[in-house]
């Protein structure tokens, strides 16, 4: 007796007792999708559930999310960047003024995040 059910070729279906379920496998895992990538699966589950559930119906939620974060945080940190070029924040303010450097920091920070979402989460 043959536990698999043969009416559908593409999706495998097993027999368990005097059922049958499908034979879905989890892919391996993509890797850490940190902060950036948790930030846009609920953006996609929330205001995207068809391309959210494309994504998860193919198994492909996880590297997209962890491409996603790579690129995101890449991009923050470029945006980082020129904007202490653009502000002229140095390690010489840093060392005169700490106060003053933190928060100028966190300032270029806090835009930079707001840059993120915009172009990147919230698309």
């Amino acid at each position: 007796m043959n536990n698999e059910l043969e009416s559908n070729p593409t999706i495998p279906y097993v027999k368990v007792g005097d059922y049958y379920f499908p034979n879905f496998a989890l892919p391996p895992d993509a890797g850490d999708i940190g902060f950036w990538g948790r930030r846009r699966r609920e953006f996609l589950r929330e205001h995207r559930p068809v391309t959210f559930n494309q994504l998860v119906l193919s198994g492909e939620l996880f590297k997209y999310l962890a491409l996603f974060n790579q690129e995101a945080t890449e991009r923050l940190e470029s945006l980082i960047q020129g904007m202490k070029v653009a502000q002229g924040i140095t390690e010489k303010l840093k060392g005169l003024d700490q106060m003053a450097w933190v928060g100028a920091m966190n300032n270029i920070r806090s835009c930079a995040e707001e840059i993120v979402y915009a172009e990147l989460v919230y698309v």
